[in-house]
């Protein structure tokens, strides 16, 4: 149910520490101002309203007692301490009442003046200093002034500009140190990240206890792996090592058969020999390269001159990454050198682009053969998958590494290895993306 908000909530660390420690800080001071308003600038400003306009009751009931606007004067001037009023006029223009917006408690005074006083004609709240009442009397419209302070209490403000100043303050403290408690999660991010590209990072744990067990936990993790890719790669090493002997010997051997017997058992042996080749790359992965600058545009020419050996309709049809990218060349050439052979081993037509995205790179290689249905093509991507009703395996020797190497490859540059349908040839569209 709360789905929606996804699209709302940061989705950096930093941000959502952050949400979560603004977020309760302001709907705190919110609900403090609000109650603050409601009980001071509504209760205790309603209070000395009505207190001033007692006052004022008695006043006009002294005016209007009197016989004359003279006599009226004299009567209340004793008793108007503090207040300048101004008896019988005649300009009606000037009884127009107005207030400030953001003048909440004068909303008040105002409020509550019409309410008591049934005489008053408009009230003036210039500014904070003066109150200018017109209200009705025997001898005509009359305006009496006295101070602001009568009616609100003094610095109405001082409390919310308190809150707001501390409230401020504090919540830079606090993302000061939240950014100190979260840097350690930062940095076992950016060293989990390399390692998933094949980089080696260096990282010691450090921040709150349960950030440095994580962070144990990953050079532990860390550490096996590579030393089960490192026995993995010896092992492999070993074995194509102790079987490049025999291979050998059966070369030789076979030297002294004749060409009827010979070529068919040849082929066996070149088919042992690529087995063994497929392997090692396999299990060399993208650990046997350093990045470098690569010119992608003559990289990819070369491999389709190389690979397609003159064959009609292999060719790069387009690259728009005109600059050097830092690349394990080694290892993408690996990768785009498996995927055109596949290509050419079940079409006829290929071609291989490059695009430039804003954070990635797309090598995309497409084909005019019999493609792989959607639902097998993750299978497609596991090592020594064969894919026999996708792909005729009597067309061309292979041990299902291919597209494995190929997704490798991806994934040591920090992307990935996606299989779709090709829109321009109909075949297979095999696009390497690779974060840079």
């Amino acid at each position: 149910m709360f789905k929606w908000l996804k699209h709302y909530v940061p989705r950096g660390i930093y941000g959502r520490a952050a949400l979560i420690l603004i977020l309760p800080v302001v709907t705190l001071q919110l609900v403090v101002s609000v109650v603050f308003i409601q009980r001071h600038f509504d209760g205790v400003t309603t209070q000395m309203t009505h207190s001033m306009a007692g006052e004022v009751r008695l006043i006009l009931q002294l005016v209007n007692d009197a016989q004359t606007i003279t006599e009226a004067q004299a009567t209340v001037a004793p008793l108007a301490e503090g207040l300048a009023f101004q008896l019988g006029f005649d300009d009606v223009g000037e009884i127009t009442g107005f207030r400030r917006w953001y003048d909440f408690s004068g909303s008040v005074v105002v409020r509550e003046l019409y309410v008591v006083l049934p005489e008053t004609l408009s009230v003036q709240l210039p500014n904070d200093r003066i109150v200018r009442l017109f209200v009705r009397t025997d001898f005509g419209p009359t305006v009496l002034e006295f101070n602001r302070l009568r009616v609100s209490a003094s610095n109405p403000h001082q409390l919310l500009v308190n809150m707001a100043f501390f409230g401020i303050l504090m919540t830079l403290i606090s993302f000061i140190y939240l950014r100190n408690q979260l840097r350690p999660i930062t940095r076992l991010a950016v060293a989990a990240e390399a390692f998933g590209r094949g980089q080696h990072v260096p990282y010691s744990p450090a921040g709150a206890l349960e950030v440095r067990a994580a962070g144990n936990a990953f050079l532990s993790m860390r550490s096996r792996i590579e030393r089960q890719i490192e026995q993995r790669t010896m092992l492999l090493s070993g074995v194509s090592h102790d079987l490049r002997t025999p291979l050998t010997r059966l070369r030789l051997g076979l030297s002294f058969l004749t060409d009827e017997e010979r070529e068919p058992l040849e082929r066996d042996v070149d088919d042992m020999q690529h087995m063994l080749d497929e392997f090692l790359n396999f299990a060399r992965g993208a650990s046997e390269t350093t990045p470098e600058p690569v010119n992608l545009k003559e990289m990819l020419a070369d491999i389709v001159r190389a690979v397609s050996r003159g064959a009609e309709g292999s060719h790069l049809e387009r690259c728009e990454v005109e600059q050097d990218v830092m690349l394990r060349k080694m290892v993408v050439q690996r990768a785009v050198e498996n995927l055109v052979n596949n290509a050419l081993r079940y079409g006829k037509t290929v071609q291989v682009s490059a695009y430039q995205r804003k954070k990635s790179i797309i090598i995309r290689v497409e084909d005019d053969g019999p493609g792989i249905p959607a639902d097998q093509r993750e299978d497609a991507l596991k090592p020594f998958a064969r894919l026999d009703e996708a792909r005729n395996q009597d067309k061309g020797s292979g041990v299902g590494l291919g597209l494995a190497i190929a997704a490798d490859a991806a994934r040591a540059h920090g992307g990935m290895l996606r299989l779709g349908d090709s829109r321009t040839l109909g075949g297979l569209q095999a696009d390497l993306v690779l974060a840079i």
